[in-house]
């Protein structure tokens, strides 16, 4: 080791030896008795996942149903169910148009076989009803054209929505959501103009639905980074087109002046449900101002090889987004529930910093423990002016409260938080449990890299990485004198439950 390297170490040292002695102390009171407000799981209802055809893989199934019974997933919403993978579309010597749902109903009977419903997005182009050849980057190669002929894709459409309520009837289907396209504002639609040909696909669809049945719910535009929805709405308006949702997405990590328009400095950790509150303000502002928004694509930033949406930070960044997002939304689609995820090809090691909740080969991600447990939140907010905790209540009675010390992956600096939680309208010596998700739980980075980082783990290493990350048994306590002290390390996220409170 260089002497250089060596003042480089004693420095860090000495910092985090600082940092430690100087950790902040934050007073916090929690009132039992606040305002309270309806507070359903719109975070957790919807995950994304990689195309359709994944769906057929074992592993993809079984992650869904760790995420469904874990996690409280009650949709999914995937690509390319007619991509030509799947078979949907094809024609005869004639010309004359064939319809197959063969695998279709392979994957739609597997997520529903495990509780999850589909939010359908029509999505892309077979290649013999294309009017072009518009390959798009992705490993999968699907055909982002519009059609060559929309009374063939009226009809495909009109087949497709009439096999689906054929097959698991109306009273199901209706409860599913048919979401036109994905992102057709930028290079996954080939359109040109590109608002226009995509408006003019979501009326040919919207109507083609509706046809088969006024109950089934379709909307868009499901564009990137929350453009278009004024200019859709007052299409829909105009042309009376039928439009049940507006869809839209936005990243953390997507750029200020393309989610904004702006040149603002808005901290990642802000963006997304400043986005959200723009275009929820946006659709009060339309002709349809009773309109839901799903948000049906959204994650915490990557921060590059920091590979943040592997590490703890994500628990920290999720529960600040449910904090604030709170209100002004109807769904958030995260993207992804699982890694099981081919866009830039096959997997080639299970920590790369994918979108998803469990690595390749099945492999709980702090991210699984973080939405785990804020799956236990009450389905009632309390009042709280602190911005780094969210209490809620439970039918039952019980006081649940998420506190978090979220620091920028990117920042060369931070510090554990000490919380000093005053209790009011509890009793004085209420039970206590506290779980966690932080560096020392939930997480399997620590022994994986203790095994080299093995490329291909063995099945004996993935059941022990998996037993290493299992959350503990929560620590029990009691308040005292209806206080409670809580230490957070840097990107530590906490769920405290509170019973007894009489």
């Amino acid at each position: 080791m260089t002497i250089r390297s060596l003042t480089v170490l004693l420095g860090v040292a000495i910092a985090a030896g600082v940092l430690a002695a100087q950790a902040p102390v934050q007073e916090v009171t929690i009132d039992a008795t606040a305002a309270p407000h309806p507070f359903p799981h719109f975070w957790e209802q919807t995950f994304g996942s990689g195309r359709a055809i994944l769906a057929l893989r074992d592993g993809y199934l079984k992650d869904l149903a760790d995420v469904h019974d874990q996690a409280g997933m009650r949709y999914v919403r995937f690509h390319a169910i007619l991509h030509d993978e799947v078979g949907v579309y094809d024609e005869d010597d004639k010309g004359n148009p064939v319809y197959n749902f063969t695998c279709v109903d392979q994957i739609y009977d597997g997520l529903l076989e495990r509780g999850v419903r589909p939010f359908v997005e029509i999505s892309f182009m077979p290649r013999k009803l294309a009017a072009k050849e518009a390959i798009h980057p992705f490993w999968y190669k699907q055909n982002v054209s519009p059609p060559k002929d929309y009374g063939r894709w009226d009809a495909l459409m009109r087949a497709f929505a009439q096999h689906l309520v054929d097959r698991y009837g109306i009273d199901e289907v209706a409860q599913w959501y048919f979401e036109v396209w994905n992102e057709p504002n930028i290079d996954f639609w080939a359109g040109d103009p590109k608002q226009t040909t995509y408006f003019a696909l979501y009326d040919h669809t919207a109507r083609a639905l509706k046809s088969v049945s006024p109950r089934l719910r379709v909307g868009g535009p499901a564009t990137a980074a929350a453009h278009w929805v004024p200019e859709f709405l007052s299409h829909a308006k105009e042309q009376q087109v039928p439009v049940a949702f507006v869809s839209t997405h936005g990243y953390a990590d997507d750029s200020v002046e393309d989610m904004f328009g702006t040149k603002e400095d808005i901290p990642m950790h802000d963006r997304v449900c400043r986005a959200i509150a723009k275009v929820h303000g946006e659709i009060e502002a339309s002709a349809f101002p009773r309109l839901p928004l799903m948000w049906t694509e959204w994650n915490v930033p990557s921060y590059g090889d920091l590979n943040a949406r592997d590490n703890w930070y994500v628990g920290p960044a999720l529960a600040r987004d449910i904090s604030q997002c709170d209100g002004n939304v109807s769904m958030m689609s995260y993207w992804t529930f699982d890694d099981v995820f081919e866009e830039g090809g096959v997997k080639s090691t299970p920590f790369d910093g994918g979108f998803g909740l469990i690595a390749p080969g099945r492999i709980k991600k702090p991210s699984f423990y973080d939405f785990a447990l804020l799956h236990r939140l009450g389905n009632v907010r309390l009042a709280n002016a602190a911005d780094n905790v969210l209490v809620t209540r439970r039918g039952d009675g019980t006081l649940v409260v998420a506190a978090w010390n979220l620091v920028e992956m990117d920042m060369l600096q931070g510090s554990p938080l000490t919380l000093h939680l005053n209790f009011k309208g509890t009793s004085a010596q209420a039970k206590v449990s506290i779980e966690r998700v932080d560096g020392s739980h939930g997480n399997p980075m620590t022994l994986y890299k203790s095994m080299g980082s093995p490329r291909y783990p063995t099945m004996k290493q993935v059941a022990a990485l998996n037993e290493a990350s299992a959350l503990p048994p929560p620590e029990k306590s009691v308040l005292k004198d209806a206080r409670l002290k809580l230490s957070l390390p840097v990107n530590g996220l906490a769920l405290i439950e509170i019973t007894d409170l009489k």
